[in-house]
């Protein structure tokens, strides 16, 4: 494999791909801060630069993953043989009316923090979710009652045959936490355009502040964490659940159920990957035999095979 690495450096280079780091510790990139380390990560400068990396992976067989903002995975803590993909170039913003455009590489935060300041509605949600827009459409992520689906009028994909589509907000099929592009990860997210509204600027303002202040008196914003590890069962809260049995503050190694919040793990204490998949998999179990429900996990696990 080391000589199949050296010739994926020697394509990025020849082929003018983008930036390139190689052995990088994916602690530094998942806001778990956990994983092991990955053998290249390369940033490609366009979506042209994009389709010819993916080409030459995917002839030459060779492991690779897109990753956003790394605010909705756990990596494993071995070496990732492969390549992690970063879409950060692609992060060009276009303001038309009450549309925004936006590459998949831009901070979702950022990008709703934007629509406030001038006064489209509808992205408030988002305010809180640090993710990449490419990631938010690809987990639907949502808070409040909202999500990406009510927002996202289409999206730029690349398919499978690394063909650039365009595809409907119909054709995305979001759901709770879930989408079209979930269940087809060999479509990638370039871009999105979303259909807002005009609303008035003060009051969305201060409904910002008041989130942001919830936020913070109620989930464990100062230590490392994946937000909501699993979803909400239809008419249930998943922290309620956890709260119910008396597993706030479980302890597995490093990681820690949340004493705020019982759906936050957080690593406390210098977690390994192990130790936060070791307490979902237990919180899993437990509820699985005292309810009887089976709770879906939020987060995608990367690297356990």
């Amino acid at each position: 494999m080391v000589r199949r690495m050296i010739d994926v450096i020697k394509f990025i280079e020849d082929n003018d791909i983008g930036k390139y780091q190689e052995n990088v510790s994916m602690a530094k990139h998942t806001t778990y801060r956990v994983g092991g380390i990955a053998k290249i990560m390369v940033y490609p400068k366009d979506e042209k630069k994009l389709i010819k990396l993916l080409r030459e992976l995917k002839n030459k067989k060779i492991l690779y993953k897109i990753l956003g903002n790394g605010s909705n995975t756990l990596f494993s803590d071995k070496i990732f043989d492969g390549v992690i993909i970063k879409l950060d170039c692609l992060d060009e913003i276009t303001f038309f009316r009450n549309t925004i455009k936006a590459g998949s590489g831009v901070n979702l935060i950022k990008l709703s923090n934007m629509a406030v300041r001038k006064s489209l509605s509808g992205l408030e949600f988002a305010t809180g979710i640090p993710g990449t827009v490419g990631g938010a459409v690809y987990m639907n992520a949502g808070a409040y009652k909202s999500d990406m689906g009510y927002v996202v009028k289409s999206v730029k994909v690349i398919t499978p045959k690394l063909e650039i589509i365009t595809m409907t907000n119909k054709e995305l099929d979001f759901h709770y936490r879930t989408s079209f592009l979930q269940k087809n990860p060999g479509y990638i997210c370039l871009e999105a355009t979303f259909q807002l509204k005009k609303g008035d600027k003060n009051e969305m303002l201060e409904l910002v502040r008041d989130r942001k202040e919830r936020r913070l008196a109620s989930q464990p914003l100062d230590y490392p964490s994946a937000g909501s590890v699993f979803r909400n069962p239809e008419n249930l809260f998943a922290g309620k659940l956890i709260e119910d049995l008396g597993y706030k503050g479980l302890i597995r190694g490093g990681a820690k159920v949340s004493e705020k919040h019982a759906n936050f793990i957080i690593n406390y204490n210098n977690a390994t990957g192990s130790d936060i998949k070791e307490l979902i998999e237990f919180i899993k179990e437990e509820v699985l035999d005292k309810y009887g429900l089976e709770l879906k996990v939020e987060q995608e696990f990367v690297n356990w095979e």
